[in-house]
This record gives C-alpha cells, structure tokens and sequence, in this order.
C-alpha cells in the first residue's frame, strides 16, 4: 500500500508539481507514459457515445463528455470484447492470454470455494479459482508474466488503484504488489465495494469486512465517494512518478460501475427529477461519476504536459448488467444486444473502448477491426517499444496508427453457469471470425450461428441455413480449445461433454 497521504491537500500540491515538472519530463523521453481506465460492468451502450451505427436513446440517457471528447480526440473500437465476467477479463487484459488457456474462467473470491453454480447434470470443469498467480506452486492458478511486470522491467513506475480482482483471498496473486505493480491502492481480492460511502467507512451493515475496499481508513467517516476518493490516490501516485522523471503505467480500475448502486449525490438527482427510476437514477448516476474521473485524469494529463506523451486506452471487463437489480424488463439494458453481462450474447461480452495518443493515434476516428481484452497488453507494449509476444493476444497497434490490420478470431470460453439466469447465461464457447459469431452451448450440445455485419442484435440464428459456416467455425473453435488444453464441464456421470 501506498504511503499515507493528507487527502485535498497532498494530492492538489501533487498536480500543481505535476505541471511544473511534466512538461520537461515529457521531453527528456520518448517513453510513453501509459494510462488504462478500465471499468466495471460498463456496457457497450451505457455511454453518451455511440459505439453502432445509429445513436439510441440509452445513449441519451447518460452522461459521459469525457469519454465523448476521449473519443474525438483519439480512436474508438466499436468492435471490442471482453468476457461475460469480470476476473476472466483482467486476467488476460493482464497476461495476454485466452480464457481457455488460463483457465480463470469465472470469478475469484476464496481459495476453497467454486463460485459457479452447478445444475441440472451438467458439472463444473476444475477451473483456475485461485486466479492469478506470482507463485508457480499455487494450486489452482495461473502463473504468467504481467502486464505490470513487462513495464516494470523497462523502467515503468506501474501505479494500480482500484479493484484488482486478480487472485483469491490468502493467495499470492490477492495483492497486485506480488503481480508486478510498485503501488496498490485499494486493490484486494474481492469484485465489488461493500460499499461506495466513505460515511459507511466503504462497509455496508454488519462487520463482514470481505468486500470492505481496503487502505481508504483516511477517508472513513468523510462525505467523499470511492469513485472520487480512487480519482486522487490515481493522480497522486501518477504526480509522484512524474516529479521523479519516471515513465509510469497507471492502471485505474474503477469499481463503479458495480452494484450496490449507492446514489452519488454529487449527480443522482439529475436523474431522478428527469424521472428514472431509482435503481436507474443511482446507475446513471455512477456512470457519471466514473466519467468525471476521466475527465480528471484527461485534465491533469494536459496541466502536467503529459498528454502528447501518454497513451490512454479505455475499456470496460464485460458486458453491461442487465439480468437482476435494474428497473423495466430484464436482459433489454443493452439493446440492440441482445442479453447482458454473464451471456454469450452480444449484449454480455461486447464492451466500449478507445484509445488517445496525441499525435499518434489518429483523433475523431472509428476503427472496426474486432479486438478483445486479451490483445490489449501486446498492442501496449508494441506503442511502447517492448516486446509484445503473448500467449494469445494479438497487438492492434498497427491499426490504431493507421495501418491497415487484418482480422484474427476471438474466441471465447466460460464453461460455467453464471448465477443469474437468460438468454445465453450458460456453459459456452464461442468464435467470432469476421462478421460470422459461432456460439457452442455445452449443455444442448448445439451451435447458433449469427452474422454481426447485418444481425447485431442475434435476432436470426443461421445454423441450419448455413452448415459449410457452422463446420468451419466449429473446427476453428475446436482447434483453439485443443491447443490451449481447455477445461470443459462433464456430466453427473462423468461423462465429458461434447466438443464443438
């Protein structure tokens, strides 16, 4: 953790020495200083940009000219892709590997439970829930380099607030300093706040302390709210390394916007007396809040004469939450997707991101090429100069400065039943290889078959119309499970299940 700081005071003095300092530290290197925003449960559609073709009414409903003007002044991907939960995600945003080769395929908490339900008679495989690892010896875990420890050797102050959700409570990788980062604040092993109030000291009722976000004890007891709180500690940790002359990657992961929806009461009444309903006033409310954030660090990037020389990429782990605690009709919150987070569907795994590098990057522009979390460390490290192998992750830099870049499969793999019920939220995996998408559903044994060039909603399944499509994408998606020796779930008779 981090030292302790005085709260306003240190952080405001930071930024001004961030400006006096910046501009010559920007100058005396080529390194690129890189920022990843990275949210949580954000949807493709929970944002005031339009990432489709035609701007809808939920993207009228929030508020979001940060990442509005992040988008105009660099590149958005509107073909982007996370997984249907979150540790699979930062695992290989981390590590550059698939799901199905890590094999963290559903989320982390404790080292001796399964957090995915089991039903009917289909078994869960034995996946990686421990999470990720620094020790090879950890059981149930996967052990790669990190992101944070490539930038680490070249040099990088790497800088991690927020949620980690990277290993298990009592394992290695429950602490993001065992992963490479040289700061953590507020990083456990836990996927949500207690709480957002620091009134509550960041705790809902009673004493479990699980979920209670730690190393904020300064801020108990304070009106201030975890999105802003995380803000500060983010721009106070990047100031230090900048007043150093040190390149930094700074890797803020927001916990908004994750339930519990505790109402920002800097922004939920906006909401409310535009009539949301309450559970929609407290979301629309957090969304604005996280991009509040973004415009802090997007403005503190140009006071310190940082901006021309730091690459910031945002993102969100999965698709939005659609199946539970939201008002009006479950599994719609992401039309035109279909479904949520938690589903193979559009609506579970397709996520908004773009990526800022004055200069470099080209601004106000929209890149289609189809790109997923686990393509994001190699195209990092290939602005940077580093090496960018991988396990699995394909570098898109090239396509980000203007080249043109081919498409490479995405694959996708959550052999799990999630917790929630819909559409899609069952044992799956998937390919998308250009605008066709192959979905396998483990428990029917069975493929659906969709074409995102004209069926972005997954309205019309064309399986039956189109098996020369379906075997070519089965074999891809076969292939891929194979050589990264996939876990799959069985049958209570010990039966494994059918491959695609």
């Amino acid at each position: 953790m981090r030292r302790a700081t005085t709260v306003a005071a240190l952080a405001t003095a930071l930024i001004v020495a961030g400006c006096k300092v910046g501009a010559s530290a920007a100058s005396a290197t080529t390194t690129p200083n890189v920022v990843v925003f990275f949210v949580d449960d954000l949807g493709w559609q929970d944002v005031g940009e339009p990432f489709g073709a035609a701007r809808t009414g939920w993207n009228d409903r929030y508020q979001t000219p940060n990442l509005e003007r992040l988008c105009r002044e660099g590149t958005k991907l509107t073909d982007a892709y996370a997984h249907p939960v979150c540790t699979p995600s930062r695992v290989s945003l981390m590590t550059g590997a698939a799901v199905a080769r890590h094999r963290v395929s559903h989320w982390t908490l404790r080292a001796d439970r399964w957090t995915d339900p089991e039903r009917a008679d289909l078994q869960r495989p034995r996946w990686n829930r421990c999470g990720l690892s620094s020790d090879p010896a950890t059981p149930e875990a996967y052990c790669s380099e990190t992101l944070a420890q490539r930038f680490d050797a070249a040099g990088y102050q790497t800088i991690m607030v927020g949620k980690a959700h990277f290993g298990a409570i009592g394992t290695p990788g429950a602490d993001p300093i065992n992963l490479g980062f040289d700061v953590n604040v507020a990083g456990h092993a836990a996927g949500a706040p207690s709480s957002y109030l620091a009134s509550k000291s960041f705790l809902r009722g009673g004493r479990d302390t699980t979920w209670q976000v730690p190393g904020l004890e300064r801020y108990h007891g304070t009106s201030w709210f975890l999105t802003e709180a995380l803000t500060d500690e983010a721009i106070a940790a990047a100031a230090d390394a900048a007043r150093a002359r040190q390149p930094f990657l700074l890797y803020l992961a927001h916990y908004a916007v994750h339930t519990p929806l505790n109402p920002d009461q800097r922004f939920v009444d906006s909401y409310r007396r535009a009539g949301l309903p309450e559970p929609e006033a407290r979301y629309a409310a957090l969304v604005e809040g996280m991009d509040r954030s973004l415009g802090r660090v997007l403005n503190w990037l140009d006071q310190a004469g940082l901006a021309e020389d730091t690459v910031v990429l945002f993102a969100s782990d999965n698709g939005g939450l659609s199946a539970h605690t939201r008002s009006g009709e479950r599994h719609t919150h992401n039309a035109p997707l279909r479904s949520g987070k938690g589903s193979a569907y559009e609506g579970g795994v397709r996520v908004p991101m773009a990526v800022r590098w004055p200069g470099r990057v080209a601004p106000d522009a929209t890149e289609p090429l189809p790109v997923q979390v686990e393509d994001v460390m190699p195209t990092l490290c290939e602005l940077c100069g580093l090496d960018p192998a991988c396990p699995d992750g394909d570098s898109f830099a090239r396509a980000l400065l203007g080249e043109a870049q081919p498409t490479h499969p995405l694959f996708f793999h959550s052999p799990h039943y999630w917790g929630a019920t819909g559409p899609g939220i069952e044992p799956f995996s998937a390919v998308r290889a250009g605008p066709l998408k192959l979905i396998w559903f483990y428990d029917r044994g069975a493929a659906e078959l969709y074409d995102l060039g004209v069926d972005i909603g997954e309205t019309n399944d064309l399986a039956k119309r189109r098996p020369a499509d379906v075997a070519r994408l089965r074999r891809l998606l076969r292939e891929h499970l194979l050589a990264c020796e996939a876990q799959l779930p069985t049958r209570d008779t010990g039966e494994p299940v059918r491959l695609p």
